[in-house]
């Protein structure tokens, strides 16, 4: 049996995450990725992360090295058959802000100075109220929380989530995909034929999507909803 969850988020912090950087200007875009969104919905399994880190610390509230480990933690969803889709920007609007610091050469390698200039950069962030929408594809029935924390800030959202009606799966097609996809994820299963990027690491994702194979229908849906079939959390090729 195929679950397909309709995840909606609304944002209760402004929202900050480096996609790029341009000059003094941080910008985030407003897509959020899918190894993070697996993060946030605690959907990681606590041990994986026991063999990653000592028993006194989690990476819930520690990280004692600056390596992701994003196939060790995310390829035991795949056995469990959850996959989590990234998410797009319903409706949003963005907050510039503004940040000034010294320079502190003689605070770190106690350098004398005659002068102390002042620097600044800016962070485009995405604004509280703002929604998005992800898709959570599972063999199982998942508990999901009401609330999470996502970014930079650990900015607090709410989290709404639909169980849509019975999902069926559909042979080779040529369809399109209205929703962000992570390459890695489908290119191994799907032929995909055009898509507009987005560039934002650890992977960037596409777009505006034209594929060609098995895809997921929902029963009594209005809207034209195809989602592809058999994604899962590739690394490799």
């Amino acid at each position: 049996m195929t679950i397909i969850y309709r995840c909606q988020l609304e944002l209760h912090d402004s929202l900050y995450f480096a996609t790029r950087e341009i000059g003094r200007l941080y910008e985030t875009e407003p897509v959020l990725h899918n190894y993070a969104l697996c993060y946030a919905l605690g959907l990681v399994d606590s041990e994986v992360y026991s063999t990653t880190v000592s028993e006194e610390h989690s990476y819930r509230y520690f990280c004692p090295e600056q390596i992701p480990k994003y196939e060790e933690h995310l390829t035991p969803l795949n056995r469990q058959g959850i996959y989590v889709t990234p998410a797009r920007a319903v409706n949003y609007a963005t907050v510039l802000n503004t940040w000034k610091y010294a320079n502190n050469n003689y605070h770190v390698e106690m350098e004398k100075t005659q002068k102390n200039i002042p620097s600044f950069g800016r962070a485009k962030e995405i604004a509280p109220e703002s929604q998005f929408e992800f898709f959570v594809i599972s063999q199982k029935l998942i508990n999901f929380p009401k609330w999470i924390r996502l970014g930079k800030w650990a900015s607090k959202a709410e989290l709404t989530v639909e169980e849509l009606p019975k999902a069926k799966r559909h042979q080779l097609a040529e369809f399109t995909v209205s929703y962000p996809l992570n390459p890695l994820d489908v290119m191994f299963t799907h032929q995909v034929l055009s898509y507009d990027t987005v560039n934002m690491p650890p992977v960037s994702l596409i777009r505006n999507v034209r594929i060609r194979g098995e895809f997921y229908t929902c029963e009594g849906l209005k809207e034209d909803f195809k989602l592809p079939a058999l994604m899962q959390y590739r690394f490799r090729g």
